[in-house]
């Protein structure tokens, strides 16, 4: 069984065991966490009102920072160059279950 989740404006495809990296969220290391999947599948599809029954649970594992990334601007002729960094902060979370 599988269900797709939303969070961080993005959505993932997670099965119970999974250890995915979303955007930050609150809470510390070990903390649960109750998902509301978009839509449920396996043996059947599920989706609109029936996947209203189902809940995902997580556990947090861990936060930290992603790897940086490098950002260049450049104009050709007027010796204009930038080059700056960015790292995404993320929280990874254990999938323990889909229950309904």
């Amino acid at each position: 069984m599988f269900a797709i989740i939303q969070t961080g404006g993005k959505q993932y495809r997670v099965q119970e065991g999974d250890v995915i990296r979303v955007e930050s969220l609150q809470g510390e290391a070990g903390d649960k966490l109750d998902l509301t999947p978009l839509f449920v599948g396996g043996d059947k599809a599920l989706f609109g009102d029936a996947v209203a029954k189902f809940v995902v649970n997580a556990e947090v594992v861990e936060h930290g920072r992603g790897e940086k990334i490098y950002i260049r601007k450049y104009k050709s002729g007027v010796q204009y160059r930038r080059r700056t960094g960015h790292r995404q902060d993320y929280t990874a979370i254990k999938i323990l279950g889909i229950k309904g």
